[in-house]
């Protein structure tokens, strides 16, 4: 699993892309360090995980930013990341019946 998300105050595991990674993970019932090429798709190849850690992550300031959430396939499923952290996965067939 490639992270290169250099957040200096929070771990890589405490990041939403790590989180992603994380559900999949879950759902597939194995250790996210398996969810890699090439039995898994890696997830620089659908979204860009600087971006997406830093999307929701407060600003250099400190404030917050505004609320969102962004959707994109991953592994089959239909990921849902929302702006207070939370991870959603649903099955892609069923995201799309």
């Amino acid at each position: 699993m490639l992270l290169s998300v250099d957040r200096s105050e929070s771990s890589p595991e405490s990041s939403l892309s790590f989180e992603v990674i994380a559900a999949v993970a879950e759902r597939e019932g194995v250790d996210p360090t398996e969810i890699e090429p090439p039995t898994y798709d890696a997830l620089y190849d659908v979204i860009n995980p600087e971006a997406l850690d830093s999307l929701f992550a407060p600003r250099e300031d400190g404030t917050p930013r505004a609320a969102g959430r962004v959707e994109f396939p991953f592994c089959g499923y239909q990921v849902v990341v929302t702006s207070d952290g939370t991870v959603e996965i649903d099955d892609e067939s069923t995201v799309y019946e």
